[in-house]
């Protein structure tokens, strides 16, 4: 049987683009994002054995995402750069088109914690009690803000 370490190796090795695109959504530069992205693996990777449910590895690892994104933007690290008209190729769109890039506009405009599940639910296609798992937030809280945050968006877009 694999130790959980391999599991995890296996695991970051197979979705390293998914923790790219969710550090890149935080962070907006690809330099940032990909700091992000290898100090979550070393993070990762150091604290592996620490998980008592391998089964919960993947919201683990979305969760030390994130937080490590956090933790950038909160020293003040990143660069305000990002310009919706130049899409780095390697996001999410193959073919982005001015409705899609308005959208993710407004997401990002969002404030964090509503941000945070905005994106794991409609970006990275996380279920409602994984995205309650990688936030430690209640589910009801997460549907509360999932639901806030899609009225907000709703109500910026149609203005």
């Amino acid at each position: 049987m694999n130790s959980v370490y391999d599991q995890t190796v296996e695991y970051i090795l197979d979705n390293q683009e998914k923790m790219y695109r969710l550090a890149y959504s935080y962070v907006q530069n690809k330099e940032n994002a990909l700091d992000v992205v290898q100090n979550a693996i070393c993070t990762a990777l150091e604290k592996c054995d620490s998980i008592r449910n391998p089964e919960a590895l993947r919201t683990w690892i979305y969760r030390v995402v994130v937080n490590e994104a956090l933790q950038l933007l909160r020293k003040g690290k990143r660069e305000i750069s990002w310009d919706p008209g130049t899409m780095p190729e390697d996001t999410y769109w193959e073919a982005p088109v001015e409705e899609v890039q308005e959208v993710y506009a407004q997401v990002q405009k969002l404030p964090p914690p509503i941000k945070t599940i905005i994106v794991l639910r409609f970006y990275e296609e996380l279920s409602l009690k994984e995205i309650a798992q990688v936030t430690g937030l209640n589910i009801n809280t997460v549907k509360s803000r999932l639901y806030r945050g899609l009225a907000d968006l709703g109500k910026a877009i149609s203005a």
